[in-house]
């Protein structure tokens, strides 16, 4: 079996062709992270890297593919496949009784909306389908408007957006959506980190965007209409490179007011930094960061400049210690996020 790209696709078909130990190659574009480079070769596929481009990766692989008889394998817009995907819609109706309304991700890669509502619609017409697509990259808003796939080529090289980027898969995707989806909303990516950090706080789930896109609509306030009914979230996808895991969790806490930054100036005198220390700590602050400038300080001389960066509970929190500051230092400068 040969498949290509990095996409969630051409990982589990690595996966369960090795459980099957059936031979998988995967083909990839030489600018995929290591991080799945090396999951691919970990699950036993024999990765190779070729083209900078995942088309040039496609055309690669159905070369090889016809000349030594291997089996292609890709994302299709055909019932089969769409059937396939819809199994998810056909697991949540059977597990989760009474359904109001589930909400998926959608974007470019709305086979998984597309047949999950076909699954859903058909079990009982009154649930609520909506996707939710980022919206910086409303592809799928687009498409539906346009009446065909569109791609936004911006997307499709963000690797945060991942499976939630590029092409739709086709037009039978597209119809599907049209037809049996009742609601297509777009979220800001700010309320798509805040909805990362909080599935990992609350559920354990450490996810990427495509997990997180769902549950980012109702953090957001996009979908008012759903409160007080029984909502099911789908959350679909956890393959995060670990240093852009990091990245999103740290700037979730900044948006969130629970990492903040201040500057001011002190006497360079002993004693002035531990006084503000002792002030931090009766706050109940958590100091993640102290850093002290002395050379390109700007203002009078032997002055010491203090950048802190700390943790608070929250909003409320922050403002408490913002006040605090103020009412010793009124120098203090807020680092606005």
């Amino acid at each position: 079996v040969i498949v290509t790209s990095d996409s969630n696709f051409s990982m589990a078909v690595a996966y369960h062709a090795s459980e099957l130990r059936i031979p998988v190659f995967v083909i990839m574009s030489t600018s995929t992270s290591p991080a799945r480079v090396k999951k691919c070769r970990e699950y036993g596929a024999m990765v190779i890297s070729y083209g900078t481009t995942t088309k040039d990766s496609q055309v690669h692989a159905r070369r090889l593919a016809q000349e030594n008889g291997y089996l292609y394998l890709e994302e299709e817009d055909s019932a089969v496949y769409l059937s396939g995907l819809g199994t998810v819609g056909l697991e949540m109706y059977e597990q989760v009784p009474k359904l109001d309304a589930v909400i998926f991700p959608a974007g470019g890669h709305c086979g998984l909306l597309a047949g999950s509502a076909a699954a859903l619609k058909h079990l009982n017409p009154h649930i609520a389908v909506i996707g939710v697509e980022s919206e910086s990259f409303p592809v799928l808003q687009q498409s539906l408007k346009a009446g065909h796939p569109i791609e936004d080529q911006a997307c499709s090289n963000h690797h945060f957006y991942g499976d939630v980027s590029g092409l739709c898969f086709g037009s039978n995707s597209l119809q599907l959506t049209g037809k049996l989806v009742d609601k297509v909303v777009a979220v800001r990516e700010e309320d798509i980190l805040i909805s990362m950090l909080r599935l990992l706080e609350y559920e354990r789930a450490t996810v990427d965007a495509e997990g997180a896109i769902g549950l980012a609509a109702l953090v957001a306030g996009k979908l008012p209409e759903l409160k007080g009914k029984r909502v099911a979230i789908v959350i679909c996808s956890g393959n995060l490179e670990l240093h852009l895991l990091q990245q999103c969790i740290a700037r979730a806490l900044t948006l969130e007011n629970r990492v903040c930054r201040f500057s001011l100036v002190l006497p360079d005198c002993p004693g002035d930094i531990s006084k503000l220390l002792e002030l931090l700590a009766r706050e109940e602050t958590r100091v993640l960061d102290i850093k002290q400038e002395r050379t390109f300080v700007t203002t009078e001389l032997f002055t010491v400049e203090v950048t802190c960066t700390v943790e608070t509970r929250d909003k409320i929190h922050t403002a408490q210690l913002r006040n605090a500051l103020l009412e010793r230092y009124p120098t203090v400068v807020w680092t606005e996020r």
